[in-house]
């Protein structure tokens, strides 16, 4: 009589993984795509030393988190950015800069009671939370 619930116990944490696997992929493509737009949107507007020259990450975060609204409709994911000076370009004489992309996905869990053991607390959520980073190059013309 024993034999019957183990075997559906591994059955579901098969299942589990196979479920956060999907949802891994899911939230890595998701951040890739945000960071592909953010590093886009965050380039400069204008050309010289100015303001208008540099890399705008408040404007690409505003784009990414109304993009995300759009991929995750109801669902309370969360996008931080940031821009990270990589290396400097002789030929344009200026710094190259990396927008680096982390996305916060909670990734609901569906089995009963392997949902318990992969569970983040609180447990009675049956939620695990998922952090994926992304870097991206900024999108930067070349002026002449």
């Amino acid at each position: 009589m024993l034999v019957l619930p183990v075997f559906f116990m591994m059955l579901f944490f098969i299942m589990e993984i196979g479920n956060l696997g999907f949802q891994t992929i899911l939230a890595h493509h998701c951040a890739y795509e945000l960071a592909r737009i953010g590093s886009l949107v965050a380039g400069p507007t204008g050309y010289g030393n100015d303001a208008a020259s540099r890399s705008d990450s408040g404007r690409a975060l505003r784009k990414m988190q109304s993009v995300a609204k759009q991929m995750f409709p109801g669902s309370n994911v969360r996008v931080e950015c940031r821009i990270a000076t990589t290396t400097y370009d002789r030929q344009a004489a200026r710094a190259n800069e990396d927008i680096i992309v982390t996305l916060h996905y909670p990734a609901k869990l569906i089995f009963p009671g392997s949902s318990h053991v992969f569970a983040d607390n609180p447990k009675n959520q049956r939620i695990k939370k998922l952090k994926v980073s992304v870097r991206m190059p900024i999108e930067k013309p070349f002026y002449n």
